[in-house]
């Protein structure tokens, strides 16, 4: 996916709140939006070099968004909207070897409480697909890390996955490391160990669970290889490692 351009050079400064952050642009401090509730600390440090997406326009209370930050030789995009359009994008392309020949018939589709990202149908003929994305931005040790703090809503949509498996539907949750420095996924049982727990259960029952790396540029994002994935500490076969991205 291409990146806006032109990008905006700058420096971060400090975060103002859930979605804000002050960033410094030529020699003036401006307020940017955080597309990220994250908590993103290894990543938002004073005097970080940022990328900003101009953001001009009525209503807008900030003049930029927040695109990508610069971690010692690896640009992170911090935008948790883009993993979504990522996997679609990667989809409808024909790059994802286990989906190839699946559409997605629907986004943002509600089941039981929740809404979950995607209803995609294939590749067999009248096989469907629940898939919920999450986007990953910390890396420690060569692992990317879900999530970096807990998170009620995404064990709820553990539980939605696991409730239209048990229905007959295929489920999936797709982990997007929105960066390139990742050699394998875990969840990060240290933040959260239920949803960790709840993870490794669901992928027991036959919850499908993958994980990309992106490669990230000031150009593009765009989703990139297949990453192993580790539950309980051990290796977990799924249909990822054949992937062709």
């Amino acid at each position: 996916m291409r990146l806006p351009r032109p990008l905006v050079e700058g420096h971060f400064v400090e975060r103002l709140n859930r979605f804000a952050v002050s960033v410094a642009v030529g020699g003036e401090t401006f307020r940017a939006h955080l597309p990220n509730s994250g908590r993103l600390r290894e990543l938002l440090v004073p005097g970080a070099p940022v990328l900003l997406a101009p953001r001009p326009g009525p209503g807008r209370s900030t003049p930029y968004d927040l695109a990508l930050v610069r971690q010692e030789k690896e640009w992170v995009s911090v935008d948790a909207r883009l993993p979504n359009r990522l996997f679609q994008e990667a989809l409808e392309e024909g790059r994802l070897f286990a989906w190839c020949g699946a559409r997605v018939l629907q986004a943002e589709v509600r089941h039981g409480g929740s809404r979950l990202d995607f209803l995609v149908e294939g590749p067999e003929p009248g096989g469907r697909t629940w898939v919920e994305v999450k986007s990953v931005t910390l890396v420690q040790e060569g692992y990317g890390l879900f999530p970096d703090a807990v998170t009620a809503r995404g064990t709820r949509h553990l539980e939605e996955l696991a409730a239209a498996l048990a229905r007959g539907d295929r489920a999936a949750v797709v982990f997007v490391v929105q960066r390139g420095d990742a050699r394998a996924f875990r969840p990060h049982w240290e933040a959260d160990p239920l949803f960790a727990r709840r993870l490794a259960e669901v992928a027991e029952r036959g919850v499908q669970v993958l994980a990309y790396r992106c490669q990230v540029s000031p150009e593009e994002v765009r989703l990139a290889e297949p990453l192993p994935v580790r539950l309980k500490g051990l290796g977990v076969g799924s249909p990822q490692a054949q992937d062709d991205v």
